[in-house]
């Protein structure tokens, strides 16, 4: 596997149970329809789904990782969410978030964790 995706999906592990701990619930990871992903989709209460985008970097030298996050992935987001919605029946109360990991170098700190909320729309 290459380095990006290995990194793409501890990003993941370490945004699933960031949600985890904040007592939300997991619905999905990866739901994948047509081309497209979603990254996680989660619980926050039992009257809000959220469809999260995960984005991770080992530095931010380039930059934080939620500025890579564009217009087209919301659209794609947005069209997946109908999908996902259509498919458990669901009806209700939606938000778009983004978590963006930034990865600690070994034994120089910390992982950072930022959790944006209702990022799209």
């Amino acid at each position: 596997m290459a380095d990006h995706n290995e990194t793409g999906k501890l990003g993941e592990q370490i945004a699933e149970q960031y949600l985890l701990d904040k007592g939300w619930t997991i619905a999905a990871r990866n739901y994948r329809s047509g081309k497209g992903e979603i990254d996680l989709i989660a619980w926050a209460s039992p009257e809000l789904l959220v469809f999260i985008e995960v984005k991770t970097r080992s530095s931010e030298a380039f930059g934080p990782p939620e500025i890579s996050v564009d217009e087209k992935k919301a659209d794609l987001m947005a069209r997946l969410a109908n999908h996902y919605m259509a498919a458990i029946g669901y009806e209700w109360a939606i938000r778009f978030d983004i978590i963006a990991v930034t990865l600690s170098k070994k034994g120089a700190g910390t992982t950072e964790v930022r959790h944006l909320e209702d990022v799209f729309f």
